[in-house]
């Protein structure tokens, strides 16, 4: 199944959902019992992006939190524009945005403290792009 191409259907279609609290740490391997949300390899070592309460429970890093943001629409991952249009609409406000994309979603993670913040200027993206489709 392939995912929404048309830039517009699918900001009218974000369903933005906070997901919780993460971290960000480089490991050398990933210790025992923890499982990342998503792992990448780099040459200096392996990042993992792991709930703030597992990363606490392996004696990770804590001094910065990002709150996880799940995008609702299924967005095909060769579109073009999605998370340049997001990106551009949180920098406006400040707010920084990680963004990593799976198959189905794209996953956002955020100061911690500016979640809702972030959320809100989602939400009102959302509402402008609405108003940009034609009625049917």
């Amino acid at each position: 199944m392939s995912g929404m191409k048309d830039l517009d259907r699918a900001l009218a279609s974000l369903d933005a959902t906070q997901q919780g609290m993460y971290v960000f740490a480089t490991v050398s391997e990933i210790p025992e019992g923890l499982t990342p949300f998503a792992t990448i390899a780099e040459d200096e070592g392996i990042t993992v992006v792991v709930a703030e309460d597992q990363a606490r429970d392996a004696g990770l890093p804590l001094d910065e939190r990002f709150a996880r943001i799940t995008l609702g629409v299924h967005s095909a991952l060769d579109s073009i524009g999605l998370t340049a249009t997001i990106a551009q609409t949180l920098a406006s406000r400040s707010i920084s945005c990680n963004v990593i994309a799976g198959y189905f979603h794209d996953h956002l993670f955020v100061q911690a403290e500016r979640v809702t913040e972030a959320t809100e200027a989602l939400a009102e993206l959302t509402r402008q792009a609405k108003g940009w489709l034609p009625r049917q």
